[in-house]
């Protein structure tokens, strides 16, 4: 039997098991592509996506697509262990390509599509991708980028742009139009040790990072978090992008238990209520603030008519049991990364907001001072953690050795969140230990804000942190140093920042400062400026009336 193959350079040494160690699942129970075969053999009569036009995709169907295009795609050059790019919106097209990515043995890297400027330019170069799928409404984007390492760029849903960076070969869907029957397995058979995808992080203190996925850790996380009493009667809602776990676990879920999944484009308030009742919708994953905004909807005698019965709420706050309670809603959460396979869940219907839950079976936790010494009961320290299963965590950054190797100390893996364990057992997130921000569930770099920023012809000095929004989560304020002699109207800097990031990293706030605080060694003290938080010296941009919100595509 043909065993895993080596680790990409730069990736961690990683005790390599037997195939017949009991704590690894075997290709058939956690391989894509085996799962997808599976469900098509059983029964592909059954439903697997229902998508916001109404139509439905049959695991039948699902099957011959992703052969189809797998064929397309080695007709394009792909082969076993590349990485391939895929920047669509939610839908048929980013699933069809996920799964015949996987066929492949080759490693999907989706990529958020509010992406642009200098983020999209480190995850092309990272990604070290030469194909691209992506939507006609963002190629434009590309003519800000070096063009990576691309030679060939798949165009869907409407005609490219103009001639793009490095002068890839541009083709139309028809590149990716191929018969089922045309598909050529791998030369060695997909394991479920192999890179599933990268997944990027959009970054904390530093750029964003590829985080790379095994099919054990997609499938660990899974199970962990989404599988409380799924069956194959179940209809889970994905609207959450397929670029982030998120989705991508939502979507592996349905796989794997052999239910169908509701794929819209994005949350939408006004819709939600309709989706569930018109697709029977059962369970659904749910951010903070989507409950917050789900309440604001004016009570009405019909709040608790319809099908959803569980929702997993991340983070769990005061508005989450509101909404669980008002709606008749069972609610759960849990505490995960892209790196970890979820390893605090809560039990349903938890009493307190904050409580993350406790740690679940075949994960240790741990809280830690700076040291790495464990810390009593009640006292703030970082999470650090492992897992019994080889291969359920990620197994590295994608081409940042470095990044992986500060990512684990003494075998543990720092999770950069402070936390804080009561006598009890429970676990509450408490803060960031490192200069990340949280905006409608997307994580976003500092970093990588204040590059943004310090590209203003009027910025001298720049600071991006996160101070408390009404919706939960977080909103970002820009604190500035100006050059000398020069003036800044903050609507033109929002203006100047709209087409250069995507659009969660766009500050609310901007608060003007004749210095910045800083350390002896010249380090900003952002606990600072996170204490001040909004000064009556600071500028709103909601208050102002501009409005920032994420581009449609398709």
């Amino acid at each position: 039997m043909t065993g895993p193959r080596p680790a990409p350079a730069g990736t961690p040494v990683v005790e390599i098991l037997a195939p017949e160690d009991p704590r690894v699942p075997g290709a058939e129970d956690c391989v894509t592509g085996e799962l997808i075969a599976a469900r098509a053999r059983a029964h592909p009569e059954r439903v697997y996506a229902v998508f916001e036009d109404g139509t439905e995709w049959t695991y039948g169907e699902v099957h011959d697509d992703a052969r189809a295009t797998a064929a397309a795609l080695h007709r394009l050059g792909v082969r076993q262990d590349d990485t391939v790019l895929c920047w669509l919106p939610n839908g048929r097209d980013a699933l069809r390509i996920w799964f015949g990515v996987n066929l492949l043995g080759a490693v999907h890297v989706p990529v958020n599509t509010a992406y642009r400027g200098g983020l999209l330019e480190h995850v092309l170069d990272g990604s070290g991708a030469r194909v691209l799928i992506a939507h006609a409404a963002l190629t434009e984007r590309l003519e800000h980028t070096g063009g990576g390492r691309l030679d060939t760029v798949v165009v869907l849903g409407g005609a490219p742009g103009k001639a793009l960076p490095g002068s890839p070969r541009v083709v139309g869907p028809e590149a990716l139009r191929a018969a089922p029957e045309e598909f050529v397995p791998p030369p060695r058979p997909v394991a479920p040790w192999d890179t599933m995808a990268v997944i990027y992080t959009s970054g904390t203190t530093g750029p964003s990072k590829g985080v790379l996925v095994s099919y054990v850790h997609h499938y660990s996380t899974v199970t962990a978090l989404l599988d409380e009493d799924i069956t194959e009667h179940d209809r889970y809602l994905l609207n959450l992008p397929l670029c982030h776990g998120g989705g991508t676990e939502v979507a592996y879920c349905m796989l794997l238990f052999g239910g169908s999944a509701v794929v819209v484009d994005s949350f939408r308030t006004a819709e939600f209520w309709d989706v569930v009742r018109r697709h029977r919708v059962t369970m659904c994953t749910l951010l903070g603030a989507m409950t917050d905004f789900l309440l604001g909807v004016a009570p009405a005698p019909g709040d608790r008519d319809h099908p959803l019965r569980t929702a997993c709420v991340i983070p769990l706050n005061r508005q989450a049991l509101d909404f669980g309670r008002r709606f008749g809603v069972g609610v759960y959460t849990g505490f995960n990364m892209s790196e970890t396979p979820a390893p605090i869940v809560s039990a349903l219907d938890p009493e307190r907001p904050g409580s993350c839950g406790r740690p679940r079976p075949g994960v240790q936790c741990r809280v830690v001072d700076e040291h790495g010494v464990d810390v009593p009961d009640g006292t703030v320290g970082e999470l650090v953690l492992r897992a019994d299963r080889p291969w359920s965590m990620f197994h590295g950054y994608h081409g940042m050795p470095e990044a992986t190797a500060a990512a684990w100390r003494h075998g543990w893996f720092r999770t950069g969140d402070a936390v804080l364990r009561e006598p009890d057992g429970d676990y509450f997130f408490v803060d960031r230990v490192k200069d990340a921000i949280r905006r409608r569930g997307e994580n976003v770099s500092s970093a990588e804000v204040e590059s943004e920023l310090l590209g203003h012809p009027a910025v001298e000095l720049a600071a991006a942190v996160a101070v408390p929004s009404e919706h939960s989560e977080d909103e970002i304020l820009a604190a500035l140093v100006l050059r000398p002699g020069a003036r800044l109207d903050p609507a033109e800097l929002i203006g100047h920042l709209r087409p250069r990031m995507a659009h969660f990293m766009v500050p609310r706030y901007v608060r003007v400062l004749p210095e910045l605080p800083v350390t002896e060694t010249g380090k900003v003290r952002k606990e600072v400026l996170r204490a001040q938080g909004v000064t009556p010296d600071t500028w709103d941009r909601a208050a102002a009336g501009i409005e920032v919100t994420r581009d449609r595509v398709g």
